[in-house]
């Protein structure tokens, strides 16, 4: 999925295990109108996304058909091809799309910032570190690890790094966990850490 508006910015857009799902489009919908163009990768190669009730099902298709290095192979392709035409590319990733987006910004100049929404799988590969400004944001409450653990670790290491009231998916408004204050609040980091880094 791309969106085109023009720019001299795009942000490559990160799903998470569903696909490009509604809240995906609704995000690259929102940055599209702040005039970035937008690229958004299929990492899944199904026509459909999964819906939410088949999250196991979703994950394992992940894990077991494209894994992280696959998928990361496939965006720095997309970046190297970006970097081409653009002046700034970021990357934007969710759950999953996050933890690729980390796991890309070890590598020198790969792009002008990363910003990683609820990358749990952050906390497998917390030796490395990152190349360009980086803005994680994370829940207060995961089922399968301590948040404030992998949080402090990564603070010491000088990474933006924020921890927001609520659980796995609170910026998601199709989500049951939607949190609408934590959106908001995340909404506005990562609008100030785009602006601070677009000079």
């Amino acid at each position: 999925m791309k969106i085109i508006n023009n720019s001299n910015s795009v942000i490559i857009i990160l799903h998470e295990i569903y696909g490009i799902n509604e809240h995906i489009q609704m995000v690259c919908e929102k940055f599209s109108n702040d005039g970035y163009d937008i690229i958004c990768p299929n990492l899944i190669n199904l026509s459909e996304p999964f819906s939410y009730d088949l999250e196991e099902e979703a994950y394992k298709h992940f894990m077991n058909n494209i894994g992280f290095d696959s998928a990361v192979q496939q965006v720095k392709q997309l970046i190297i091809e970006a970097k081409k035409q653009y002046k700034h590319v970021y990357l934007l990733g969710y759950s999953i799309g996050a933890t690729i987006a980390w796991l890309c910004s070890g590598e020198e100049k790969i792009c002008n910032g990363i910003i990683g929404y609820y990358g749990s799988r952050i906390r497998d590969y917390t030796n490395i570190t990152p190349k360009c400004p980086t803005l994680l944001i994370f829940p207060t409450e995961e089922n399968s690890f301590n948040v404030q653990e992998l949080v402090d670790s990564l603070i010491k290491r000088n990474i933006d790094v924020y921890m927001l009231k609520g659980k796995h998916g609170f910026s998601n408004p199709f989500s049951k966990d939607y949190c609408i204050q934590s959106s908001k609040e995340a909404e506005r980091l990562v609008d100030e850490f785009l602006f601070y880094t677009n000079k």
